[in-house]
């Protein structure tokens, strides 16, 4: 029996995670446990650890302050995040810990695994987005996880160019594209009774998320989205909350005020749910902001992604990804063009380098057939021999 323990720490990363933790659980010969910490545990977003009870699972919280609003105060949450995280894998005695991304919470647990001696597996590690220190954050833990769940190909190798053992970096695809070709959804009634207005070509998705290497004030950014969404006269705009990172919640505040003075127009929600969102997705005119999801699964469901600024910089994308700056006409002139018939026809028939047909069996099988002994004991792997 092999015990597997996943961290959670967003609405996001678990609806990625999901289908994962029910293949495990559905196996005789694992032993699972789920932890959830970090935004889960928190009323202001939603506090989707219901969801995963909702899902079936009976997670472990995790505590950690997710409201932190300052970089010093952020730092002092994941010092608590580490310390929980390292209480619990001393309970549980994993054999293995998985993870997925590059969020600070998952640095902290990251590092707990390392100094327990719990060997840990990463998925999406070999990406970029150089407009974010999500960036440094992922590559750290790389270097602390043992098993790499990648991608793509060309993110499997730059795993492999960062010293990791090739028979340990398998590309599997993304996990977000296989559920949205397989997940159950919300019917397109049940999205519309949940938002209060129908979801069609005309509505776009938004999710913008402070980049936390831009030094921008963060108002004018936001200011330059909304005022963009305002100079498309016809379209409506369902905005979801940021992640808590640094000004996030500075951008709740002015998106709260955005949309109170348009009722009927623009609806803001703390969190879609998985099942809503990837039907959102899929019936949306477009997409629009600067979250991975926009790059990686939104392809995949044929509809055009805006992608605003530098959060995403570095990340491979289809042919239906438009890539703008980040002022007010750069941002409208780019959803014009997702909005129009050419980009509907190209988005439909995009073909998306994340995508895999077996993504669900091939990290589920690395997790419970990849030999535990002696993992821990890492080498370099070299590139080019040193002479």
């Amino acid at each position: 029996m092999r015990k597997i323990v996943v961290f959670t720490g967003t609405r996001a990363d678990w609806g990625l995670l999901s289908p994962i933790c029910r293949a495990l659980d559905a196996r005789d010969d694992v032993a699972l446990t789920v932890v959830a910490t970090n935004m889960h545990l928190s009323n202001r977003f939603g506090h989707t650890v219901d969801e995963i009870r909702n899902d079936g699972f009976s997670p472990v919280e995790l505590p950690m302050d997710a409201d932190a609003t300052t970089d010093l105060s952020r730092v002092a949450s994941m010092a608590s995040c580490m310390e929980n995280a390292a209480q619990i894998l001393a309970r549980i005695s994993p054999d293995m810990a998985l993870i997925l991304g590059d969020r600070f919470e998952m640095l902290a647990i990251a590092s707990a695994c390392l100094m327990m001696h719990v060997p840990l597996a990463h998925i999406a590690g070999g990406e970029l987005s150089e407009g974010a220190v999500d960036d440094s954050i992922r590559h750290a833990i790389t270097k602390m996880s043992v098993l790499h769940l990648t991608a793509t190909e060309q993110y499997r190798r730059r795993v492999i160019a960062m010293g990791e053992d090739p028979a340990r970096v398998i590309n599997t695809g993304a996990i977000g594209v296989w559920n949205l070709m397989n997940a159950e959804m919300a019917t397109a009634g049940e999205l519309s009774e949940f938002i209060g207005m129908d979801v069609d070509r005309d509505t776009i998705i938004v999710t913008y998320h402070p980049a936390t290497l831009d030094p921008a004030d963060i108002d004018s950014r936001i200011d330059a989205l909304t005022g963009a969404i305002d100079d498309i006269g016809h379209i409506r705009a369902i905005i979801t909350y940021p992640n808590n990172d640094a000004r996030g919640s500075r951008v709740i505040e002015r998106l709260k005020a955005y949309a109170a003075g348009r009722p009927g127009k623009v609806v803001l929600v703390p969190s879609l749910g998985r099942r809503r969102y990837l039907r959102a997705i899929g019936l949306a005119g477009a997409v629009v902001g600067n979250s991975s999801s926009g790059i990686v699964e939104v392809p995949s469901a044929g509809t055009p992604t805006v992608d605003i600024g530098i959060r995403q910089r570095g990340r491979m994308a289809a042919d239906s990804v438009i890539h703008c700056g980040d002022s007010r006409q750069e941002i409208a002139q780019a959803i014009r063009l997702a909005l129009s018939q050419p980009m509907q026809q190209k988005a439909a028939s995009t073909v998306n380098p994340y995508a895999k047909p077996d993504t669900l069996d091939r990290i589920v099988d690395a997790l419970t057939q990849t030999p535990l002994e002696g993992i821990c004991n890492k080498k370099f792997h070299d590139v080019i021999p040193l002479d």
